[in-house]
């Protein structure tokens, strides 16, 4: 059973991961790299270049978790991707021993794609007591290559960790909603604000809280064409789109 397979089947059935999910997860993020550095080396013939229901072409590659090769031919590193269980492609994140994201569609006439940020998608499940520590969290817009744009057609939700004095003072915000559903967080003092117009240079100050750490990540609007607060975990899961140059 691979770590991927647990979240994504997480994702499709709402239900959180099991403990042995867990461990596996916490186990691949350390040992992805090495297996990626193995991998260059075996350069596969005749493997399918293709991953669930995806087919990979350029300017993408493939490396593939069960055996180690490369499928289609090796370009930049940003446009290496990893196929786990044969289910879904993997694009790495830019920051080391952080989840990347999970492709779900692919438009290579519009050069887009529509992902899942897997740490984001890691806080909506309730991890075992193995899991005392919390990895980082990064703004999704740090974890990307330089190849790869957020599309302008996403909002942004902004995740608020906050102190205890101004999570008293966030409760009588009307726009935000507190997030109760959040490990590696005082779910007492996380909030969330949705529907933040994107803004392509990354300045989000005008939704500064004072005394509160945020997190900006992308959103789709939901198919109700809403995307309220109160829907920020079908908001998450529902992923983004992401554009390459």
């Amino acid at each position: 059973m691979h770590p991927l397979w647990c979240a994504l089947q997480s994702l499709k059935s709402s239900t959180p991961m099991s403990p042995s999910c867990w461990f596996l997860a916490f186990a691949w993020v350390w040992w992805l790299p090495l297996v990626l550095v193995a991998a260059e080396e075996q350069q596969a013939e005749g493997c399918s270049a293709k991953c669930g229901n995806l087919t990979i072409s350029h300017p993408f590659w493939l490396t593939d978790w069960d055996t180690g090769r490369l499928c289609g031919s090796p370009g930049p590193p940003e446009f290496e991707l990893t196929c786990y269980n044969s289910t879904y492609p993997l694009l790495p994140s830019s920051v080391p021993n952080n989840a990347g994201f999970a492709i779900m569609d692919v438009s290579y006439k519009e050069r887009g794609l529509r992902v899942v940020d897997l740490r984001k998608l890691q806080l909506l499940h309730d991890p075992p007591s193995i899991f005392n520590d919390c990895l980082p969290i990064w703004n999704t817009s740090a974890k990307l290559g330089r190849q790869f744009k957020i599309s302008p057609v996403n909002l942004e939700l902004i995740l608020y960790n906050c102190t205890e004095k101004a999570a008293a003072a966030a409760r009588r915000e009307k726009e935000l909603v507190q997030a109760k559903t959040m490990r590696c967080m005082n779910t007492s003092n996380t909030f969330v604000r949705a529907g933040v117009p994107y803004d392509r240079t990354g300045n989000y100050s005008g939704y500064a809280l004072e005394d509160c750490d945020p997190i900006v990540l992308p959103v789709l609007r939901l198919p109700s064409g809403k995307t309220n607060a109160s829907h920020y975990e079908r908001l998450i899961q529902s992923g983004f789109l992401l554009k390459w140059e």
